[in-house]
């Protein structure tokens, strides 16, 4: 029974160590065949040279490097296109996702989930700004998404063989991994826990716009509602505009006297305007993602393989 683990990183060389001295007492009571897949983005500290002496001490310690910066998403699927495990479990190197977990996990596993999802309890060391973000976007996502995401759950995750070799069929680039292991299905697990905060450093992947990024994904990639509510928004301003027109016309056949100045004109062309360009955006997000899609570029490439053949891309 191969283990595969993918930690895509960035900007990591003080959390690797302490990752593989936390993890390896954990690994040793489960199993020693096991690979640790390191799917490095280009970092400008020393993360690919600790990685590298690591892997001279191990040989199931692996290495992947990409050819430029994709993003975690990307470097997350990298990773999981070269894990050969009959599981594979995708982590975070920052220690906020508690290694102490994997042994709960590959039970889980072993009693027949395809796919076993930590959920976060509580989110220690997040400003209050990310964590009310986090709970609108997945309130949101919730109610509009075709498929079922659970909330509180990021990349964190046991997959089985057949659940991985799925995910990776799906042709979509946004990488959105919550949502395309939601579209493959299978059958699912939540373990509760509570998420501590990061063992060193400044998070390098997922600050406030990239998880503004990725909850966009969420939303525009596994739903069409935004259209809908454009589309929505669109005739209840007609209609508004249609009964105020009505209610002006009868208050001048009843003699009312009104004023109508330039305030009104302004706050009404500011506000169709308004909807106007929200409902433009919309397009254009979906757009945007057609686009890509179209244009068929390799989701990541990769400069070099350690321990590894390299693979193609597409």
């Amino acid at each position: 029974m191969l283990l595969s683990f993918v930690i895509p990183v960035y900007r990591e060389e003080k959390n690797v160590p302490e990752f593989l001295a936390r993890i390896r007492p954990i690994l040793a009571s489960i199993t020693e065949d096991y690979e640790i897949i390191f799917a490095l983005d280009p970092s400008p500290d020393k993360t690919e040279e600790v990685i590298l002496l690591e892997r001279s001490r191990d040989f199931r310690i692996k290495l992947i490097k990409f050819s430029r910066r994709f993003g975690q998403p990307m470097a997350t699927f990298g990773g999981m296109s070269y894990a050969e495990g009959s599981a594979v479990i995708i982590m975070d190197v920052d220690l906020q996702d508690p290694p102490e977990l994997v042994a709960s996990m590959v039970e889980k596993w072993k009693e027949g989930y395809d796919v076993v999802l930590p959920q976060r309890m509580s989110r220690k060391g997040e400003p209050w700004v990310k964590r009310t973000v986090a709970k609108l976007g997945y309130a949101v996502i919730r109610k509009i998404a075709n498929v079922s995401i659970p909330p509180n759950t990021g990349d964190f995750r046991l997959l089985s063989r057949r659940a991985v070799d799925e995910v990776i069929r799906l042709k979509e680039s946004h990488g959105f991994l919550r949502g395309m292991v939601a579209v493959v299905g299978f059958k699912q697990v939540l373990i509760p826990f509570d998420r501590p905060a990061r063992f060193s450093g400044d998070t390098n992947y997922n600050r406030f716009f990239g998880s503004l990024r990725i909850g966009f994904n969420g939303i525009f990639g596994f739903s069409s509602y935004a259209l809908t509510l454009s589309t929505q928004f669109g005739f209840l301003i007609a209609g508004l505009s249609f009964l105020g027109g009505v209610v002006y016309l009868t208050m001048k056949l009843m003699g009312f006297n009104f004023p109508i100045g330039n305030p009104t004109l302004v706050i009404l062309i500011l506000f169709m305007g308004g909807i106007q360009l929200i409902s433009v955006g919309i397009l254009g997000e979906y757009i945007g993602r057609i686009y890509e899609e179209v244009l068929g570029r390799p989701k990541f490439i990769v400069d070099r393989a350690e321990g590894l053949a390299i693979k193609s891309t597409r």
